[in-house]
């Protein structure tokens, strides 16, 4: 039995580093209401506040996925931890909202490479048969901070200010540097506390992998941009970022709306579908790694999440409770294929391309989070409800389950059984 000593170490310190990141880019959507009137923001300044984030991180995805490759994800995520921590505090001490906005858009610039440097990382310590758990596993953190940070802002609303939240929430990046530098290293071959047998696994197991990424892909840097399988994996993304943020924005809102139900309620209900995520992801990468296939799997889950919306908004008006059995279903299709689609661009590319095509692919594919919620907003808004919005969100995934049958998997079926075999 192969000691796993990584699994304890590296995944949760990963997780809990980019909770903390995505605590810091979603925070001000509780406080904006408050920050709107002391900073005298319109709501459409306060969209243009909120948004312009994505932009920020638009610019740094591919450049952090080299340099990851090429230098350190260990000392690089080292220096973001720092750079956004400190424009996380600067949000909370700004005095107009111009001020906020350089401030958001400087936040994006500083957690942009976060993403794809630590899938690098991941993938120098996880072999193939492990990846798709591995990143589900650190990827728990996207709905689990949604799970956990909702009441603890809305818990420091109500006792300060949303200035002392932003702040607060915002110094935490500063500590969890302390644990990242003790605790990650690079590679197998850095850590002192992985046993020579574990170490030697790993670096034989994924050298062999690499070897096997470059037979797959030989072209260019500059060439994995129109790689048609970085181009599907792009558009993947996309639309399920259209889902995801659409879903995530618009559900507290559709709920209050639905029933006239108190804040406090809402915010109980909203962690449910979160929760269902969660199961989600864990499951579904666990039996994409056993059976050695991703593309499947993905499909398998935006199907039952775009269909399950679907069923949950014919059913809206007449069962509300059955409707709303559903809509926790749709989670399935916006978390579950995570795993399996964050471990097809280190299986399929050599790792000098892997790094700066996740890049690529997150940093176009957030922008399916930007205009997906512009669309749905405007859906709402010019139908006078959220059913042809949800429509528009549960059309997302149906295609993207069609899409993903388009994807190559990484091992032909006679590879996968003589891995099995090896394994």
């Amino acid at each position: 039995m192969i000691p796993k000593q990584r699994w304890l170490r590296i995944i949760p310190v990963a997780l809990g580093m980019y909770t903390i990141s995505f605590v810091d880019r979603t925070n001000i959507s509780m406080a904006l209401p408050y920050m709107m009137r002391d900073l005298h923001m319109d709501a459409a300044q306060a969209g243009n506040v909120a948004g312009i984030f994505f932009w920020g991180y638009l610019l740094l995805q591919i450049p952090g996925g080299h340099l990851a490759n090429s230098w350190s994800a260990k000392r690089l995520i080292s220096i973001l931890l720092v750079a956004w921590g400190l424009c996380a505090v600067g949000c909370g001490l700004v005095q107009t909202w111009q001020e906020l906005r350089v401030m958001r858009f400087l936040l994006g610039v500083a957690e942009g490479a976060v993403w794809p440097v630590t899938l690098v990382l991941l993938s120098h310590w996880f072999p193939r048969n492990e990846r798709a758990r591995a990143n589900a596993l650190w990827m728990v953190c996207l709905p689990l901070a949604v799970v956990v940070s909702s009441p603890l802002s809305g818990w420091i609303l109500d006792h300060w200010n949303w200035r002392i939240m932003l702040v607060s929430e915002g110094a935490l990046p500063f500590f969890w540097l302390i644990i990242w530098e003790a605790v990650i290293y690079d590679r197998p071959r850095d850590a002192k506390w992985i046993s020579q047998t574990e170490r030697q696994y790993l670096e034989s197991t994924i050298e062999q992998e690499t070897v096997h990424g470059e037979l797959l892909y030989q072209g260019s840097l500059l060439g994995v941009l129109i790689y048609p399988q970085v181009l599907l994996l792009t558009s993947i993304c996309f639309l399920r970022n259209i889902a995801d943020f659409g879903f995530l924005i618009w559900l507290p809102a559709a709920l209050e709306n639905a029933k006239r139900l108190s804040n406090s309620v809402v915010g109980r209900l909203v962690t449910i579908p979160f929760i269902v995520g969660i199961g989600a992801m864990i499951l579904n990468s666990w039996h994409s790694d056993k059976s050695r296939e991703r593309p499947r799997h993905m499909s398998f889950t935006f199907a039952v999440g775009g269909a399950s919306l679907l069923a949950g908004i014919f059913m809206s008006r007449q069962w509300p409770v059955l409707a709303f059995i559903c809509i926790c279903l749709t989670a399935v299709g916006t978390n579950g294929c995570l795993g399996p689609f964050w471990a097809i661009p280190t299986e399929i590319l050599p790792r000098r391309i892997a790094g700066p095509a996740m890049g690529l692919i997150n940093s176009v594919g957030n922008l399916g989070g930007f205009f997906g919620s512009l669309a749905i907003g405007y859906l709402n808004k010019d139908r006078g409800g959220f059913l042809y919005g949800f429509g528009f969100v549960a059309l997302s995934m149906l295609v993207a389950s069609v899409v993903c049958l388009a994807l190559n998997s990484a091992h032909t079926p006679a590879e996968a059984k003589g891995l099995q075999a090896r394994g």
